[in-house]
């Protein structure tokens, strides 16, 4: 039987993993909202699916992604699927639910790891709670939950923002993020593919929490620009959503993913994945 991932959201982080599936001959279906971007998935290797809206077919799908966020009414693809996922339950070889490290709410510095209770102060971090939860009761569905610290990666990153100009080191002492390139998300979910164990909740991210601050300092020293200036957080005229990440402040753990998983960060760090971004983006021009 030909391995098939039904892929539901498939953005940036499910492309950088079907561009990885797709040359194995894996079978990938993508779904996205919005018709424009039929041509990226294609181009991920991916068949695209419009949905909502076209009605998803898991005859013969062997493995679930889903990366839809979810809202306060709950998740969106149980909210119309949930029968059919657990009556199919069976049929599913591997499932695998991205989530998110905001789950974990504030630990003023701390370190979590996966074992530390679920105490969300965010509103989209409740949603998630209750969205891992959901997928969690359904009967015999082989889940992997993966809590995915700020990704970053080719087209997502510090670079284009500072060549714009008006990019701020937002200053809060003490605080500090942590982040995952897209490349290691693929890694960590086809590595659990191979090595499924259902139940398990891994987290994603790279070695070395930093402040917010001294990743952009080093994209600007990278690029040759000048140092954009330092703001004080309560200064700092943010939208509501990114003063909610500062409200966070936490030191996650990966351990697990390479105990478990087997895995080695291709990008273990900001410095490295920043390099990387440069050499690509020169590549590329």
């Amino acid at each position: 039987m030909t391995p098939t991932l039904f892929s539901f959201g498939h953005g940036y982080s499910a492309r950088a993993i079907s561009k990885r599936l797709a040359p194995s001959a894996w079978r990938i279906i993508g779904t996205t909202r919005d018709p424009r971007q039929l041509e990226v998935i294609r181009a991920s290797g991916a068949e695209p699916c419009v949905w909502p809206g076209d009605q998803p077919d898991l005859d013969g799908v062997t493995h679930l992604l889903i990366s839809t966020a979810p809202t306060a009414d709950g998740d969106p693809v149980l909210a119309e699927l949930q029968g059919e996922i657990a009556a199919r339950a069976e049929q599913f070889k591997w499932v695998g639910y991205l989530s998110t490290t905001a789950v974990y709410g504030d630990h003023q510095g701390g370190w979590v790891d996966e074992s530390t209770p679920p105490a969300p102060t965010a509103e989209r971090g409740r949603w998630r709670v209750r969205a891992e939860t959901q997928w969690g009761d359904i009967p015999g569905l082989k889940l992997h939950i993966f809590r995915l610290a700020g990704i970053y990666g080719p087209g997502r990153g510090p670079f284009s923002k500072l060549k714009r100009g008006g990019l701020r080191r937002i200053i809060k002492p003490g605080q500090v993020f942590s982040r995952i390139h897209v490349d290691d998300i693929a890694q960590v979910l086809i590595a659990s593919m191979a090595k499924p164990h259902p139940g398990a909740i891994y987290n994603v991210c790279d070695d070395e929490p930093v402040p917010p601050q001294d990743v952009i300092g080093y994209a600007a020293e990278l690029q040759g620009l000048p140092l954009p200036p330092a703001v004080p957080f309560n200064e700092a005229d943010l939208t509501p959503m990114a003063r909610s990440f500062y409200n966070e402040n936490k030191r996650v753990r990966n351990d697990r993913i390479k105990g478990e998983l087997g895995v080695s960060l291709i990008y273990p760090n900001y410095r490295v994945g920043l390099e990387a971004l440069m050499q690509h983006q020169s590549s590329a021009s």
